[in-house]
This record gives structure tokens, sequence and C-alpha cells, in this order.
């Protein structure tokens, strides 16, 4: 589809191409990656009508402004964010995120902003045209690899789509971001390193999300969490969601693209259930710890993939 494809005007922020992840090479060093909110990937794919791992366009805070060149295709944004649709008679429609729509030759897309959160998708019907490296497209910009030789998108790239559209029909879901600022935790493998003290403020103070969080970490400030034992360990493997804590004593959480070893202590891990929530916390949000067993945890995981069954089944053509 070489004469349709999108013309890139302004890059935004973080804008890469993303899929559920690359797995099975981190005995070489290299993290799964893939989205950073896993709800609103599969969203974004169940609106187009694409299989639930077709490649999409991730962002953060501010997406890009994109001209389309070519016959038709059909698009949508997914998550909390403002977005309007310039179209060929340059008359601005205000867009609605989780809801597809048309787009035709000269139309432009300018995804201004996301809302109160970090995460926005914007994908297209049949997906994009980007060669995968080991079964994925996603972008690992610190390894350089993934589509776009591993580099976020920039301005003037060109952002090839795979098919046309088939048919004119549009769908919505209903979806709410999650605001609850506690996010729930399980013991890390070190929690004993850590004085009693320190424990009991982890879950009882609040830590404020810092500036300084990107797709592989999100540092955290706030009461000093004193480690008993040892401020280092033997290199090990990490999960995402572990909580480490370095010798400052301030954690943090590490996230979609994590290294794949490490060498501090962690005091906690975030379970599955909570991570779409985590990742959409902005800087400045206040976050509280509770800690749970891992009987309830898997309760938790299970009852989370329910619902987004149940929010991608409730579809709805408008």
């Amino acid at each position: 589809m070489k004469n349709n494809f999108f013309e890139v005007l302004r890059s935004g922020i973080n804008t890469t191409y993303q899929d559920e992840g690359r797995f099975g090479l981190q005995h070489f060093g290299v993290v799964p990656g893939g989205c950073m909110d896993e709800k609103l990937f599969l969203i974004i794919n169940k609106l187009l009508g694409n299989k639930s791992n077709e490649g999409v366009i991730e962002f953060a805070y501010q997406g890009p402004l994109l001209k389309f060149h070519g016959s038709k295709t059909k698009f949508a944004v997914s998550g909390d964010v403002h977005f309007n649709i310039i179209n060929s008679k340059n008359e601005i429609i205000n867009g609605d995120s989780n809801k597809s729509y048309n787009l035709d030759n000269g139309d432009q897309i300018d995804i201004i902003s996301t809302k109160k959160s970090v995460y926005g998708y914007f994908g297209v019907y049949g997906g994009f045209e980007v060669k995968s490296f080991y079964k994925s497209i996603s972008t690992l910009t610190k390894a350089n690899i993934g589509p776009n030789n591993g580099n976020k998108i920039s301005l003037s790239d060109k952002i090839f789509i795979n098919i046309e559209r088939k048919s004119n029909n549009t769908f919505h879901i209903n979806f709410k971001n999650d605001y609850d600022d506690t996010i729930r935790v399980l013991k890390g493998p070190q929690y004993d390193y850590f004085s009693e003290e320190s424990k009991k403020d982890f879950f009882s103070k609040e830590y404020l999300v810092t500036n300084l969080s990107d797709r592989m970490g999100m540092r955290l400030e706030g009461k000093v969490i004193k480690n008993t034992v040892s401020t280092n360990i033997r290199s090990e493997g990490i999960t995402k969601g572990a909580i480490q804590v370095p010798a400052d004593g301030q954690p943090i959480i590490l996230l979609t693209d994590h290294p794949t070893i490490g060498g501090y202590p962690k005091i906690a891990n975030v379970i599955s259930a909570d991570y779409n929530k985590l990742i959409q916390k902005t800087p400045g949000t206040k976050l509280k710890f509770k800690c749970i067993n891992l009987e309830e945890a898997e309760k938790l995981y299970k009852d989370h993939f329910n619902n987004i069954s149940k929010l991608l089944n409730n579809l709805k053509e408008i």
C-alpha cells in the first residue's frame, strides 16, 4: 500500500510502534517490551476489527499530527485522549476516544494530549506496513530494536498502512481510566532486607511519582526505606512491576522496558491486575501501596482478565 500512508507533521512524545511484545530473548538481555497499557491495546484492535496482536502506535502525553495520503482508511484512538480530525475542507471535528472513524485523502488527525493519564494509542484497520523482528513490531529504543531502525517516529516520516478499509461501519467501546491511587503488591524476594519500621512506612505513607519516569521505570519520592542487610545483591532476573530500593532508599518501579537483570533489593512487586492502572499515573500523583497474598493476586488477575473480555464484548456499532 505504498500509495496509502500518513505523513508525520508532528511526531509527538515517545511515539513508537508497539504490540504485545517480543518474547523468548531475555536470555540474550532483550526484554519483551511491548505496549505499556494492554487493555487500551486490545480495545483499539477490537474497535478496528483487527487481530488482537496487530501493531499500533503508542504515544505519551502528546500524540502525533498526521496527514493521510491515499484512498481510504479507518482509525481509532484509545485511552483518555483529546484529539481532533481536520478534514480536507479544513473543518475541525472533535474526536472521541475509544471509537473508530473513517478517514479519506487529505484528512488530518491531531492527537493533542492525554487527559490525567500518560499513554494513548493510535491504530488503523489492517495495521501498519512495517517489518517485524522475532515475531514482533514492538520498538525497544534503548537497544534500537524494531521498526524504524528501532527509533521513535519522527517529523517527516511516512507511516504506511497494510490495506484500505472494507466498510464504513464504525464502533465504540465505553471505557474509563481507573483513577484509584492505591496499588496492590506482593512481597518482593528481598522483603526481609528492610527494617520493620520502613516496611510499615512503605504500606502506610504516600509516595510521589516523579518526573524521572519513562517506559523503563518510575522513580518515586517519599519516606526513605532503610535496608538493614545489604543495598546490593548478586544480579538476578527481574520482572515487570518489581519495586527496587537502591542505596538512597527511594523506590523505583521497573516498567515494560526494564533491564532483564538487576542488583538492587526488591521490597515488592506490583500485581498484574494493577499494572495498567499504575503506568497511567502522571508525575505529581501520590501513590499508596497495599500488600496482598498470592492467592488474592491470582483471583484479582482472573477478575481483571474477565473484565477486559466483557469490555471488548460490549462493542457497539454507531
